[in-house]
C-alpha cells in the first residue's frame, strides 16, 4: 500500500488517506482479504496522528471497503460492485452538486461550465 499526503491541497488528512485507499480496492492494488498496515503503523510511516488513521479506517469500515477483526488487524473487504459502485456514483453526484453550487454562487453561466468541461474531459 502507498499513500502519499499532501498539506498543499487543504484537504483533510484523513479524506487523503481514504481516497487513496478507496482508489487502490477499486483499481486492485489492495485485493480481498489482504491485510492492512496497524493504525499504529500507518500514522508513524506517514508521520500523522493514531487518531487520523482511526478514523480514515473506521470510515472506510463503514463504507464497506474495508472490515476490522478484533485483535487481527484491518482487511479489505470482499467486493461488493453494487455497493461501491453505488458509492463512487453518489460521491461523484455529490462533486456536481459542489460544482453546480459553485457556480451558481459565482454567476457562472451554464454554457461555461459545459465549456470547461468538455476542455477537461475533450468532448
Amino acid at each position: 500500500m502507498h499513500i502519499i499526503i499532501s498539506y498543499e491541497t487543504g484537504e483533510p488528512i484523513y479524506e487523503q488517506i481514504k481516497c487513496q485507499i478507496r482508489g487502490q480496492i477499486l483499481s486492485g492494488v489492495l485485493k480481498e482479504g489482504e491485510m492492512l498496515p496497524s493504525i499504529r503503523t500507518i500514522a508513524k510511516e506517514l508521520k500523522i496522528g493514531i487518531i487520523t488513521a482511526k478514523r480514515a479506517y473506521d470510515d472506510l469500515c463503514v463504507e464497506g471497503f474495508l472490515y476490522s477483526v478484533q485483535g487481527k488487524g484491518v482487511f479489505v473487504a470482499a467486493y461488493d460492485s453494487e455497493r461501491t459502485d453505488g458509492y463512487s456514483e453518489r460521491t461523484l453526484r455529490e462533486k456536481f452538486r459542489e460544482i453546480k453550487s459553485f457556480a451558481e454562487i459565482n454567476s457562472i453561466d451554464k454554457t461555461t461550465v459545459e465549456k470547461i468541461y468538455k476542455e477537461i474531459f475533450g468532448k
